[in-house]
């Protein structure tokens, strides 16, 4: 089946799905062997399956791993070079675990990733939450994210870019959510702004 990935001249559009896995106080990210930046574990959905699918297969077909899927936890749209184009991806992040035993639980691992026709090389990182602000990440605001999902809380909607007037209402609920929602009961959450109850 074809991924949902679309090149043009001068974009690339990309709609991705990708697992947050959490174990021991630390989270699992990978990268490729030659490029410094992480991303969460994932990939791109294919023509007629839905997310859970797809985490499932990629987990399998890279790592080897059986995992379950979890709550829906972030979307985000985000901006980042893929080679000589922009690309903007669309990324839905769910919670998973992985559930054999066989897969690594901490440390660096490699596997091979297939994209676009090609298979590559890429390493597989159990990096502690606490080291996550050192690293390069996407998206770049992962260390808040993880932070507030630690508390408790889920920001459904996130990004790495944000301009003029829309870009000051996004920091500013970003920001609320940082600073100002922890004293809220632990039992609110922050979504897109506004609080739900779970």
């Amino acid at each position: 089946m074809a991924d949902l990935l679309f090149q043009t001249e001068d974009f690339v559009f990309s709609y991705r799905v990708a697992g947050i896995c959490i174990h021991d106080g630390m989270v699992l990210l990978q990268k490729p062997t030659n490029d410094e930046g992480f991303a969460f574990p994932g990939g791109h959905v294919a023509f007629g399956e839905t997310h859970e699918q797809t985490l499932i297969r990629e987990c399998k077909e890279e790592i080897g791993a059986d995992i379950s899927v979890g709550a829906l936890k972030w979307i985000g749209e985000i901006f980042f070079p893929w080679g000589e184009k922009p690309c903007q991806q669309i990324c839905l992040y769910y919670l998973i675990k992985i559930e054999d035993r066989h897969t690594p639980q901490k440390g660096v691992f490699m596997a091979q990733e297939h994209l676009e026709g090609q298979d590559f090389a890429i390493e597989f990182h159990w990096v502690p939450i606490s080291k996550i602000g050192e690293i390069q990440i996407y998206p770049q605001n992962t260390p808040a994210l993880l932070k507030i999902f630690l508390m408790g809380y889920s920001i459904l909607s996130i990004g790495n870019k944000a301009e003029g007037l829309q870009g000051f209402f996004y920091h500013m609920k970003f920001w609320f959510s940082v600073a100002v929602l922890p004293y809220f009961p632990p039992h609110f959450r922050f979504a897109l702004g506004k609080i739900f109850p779970p």
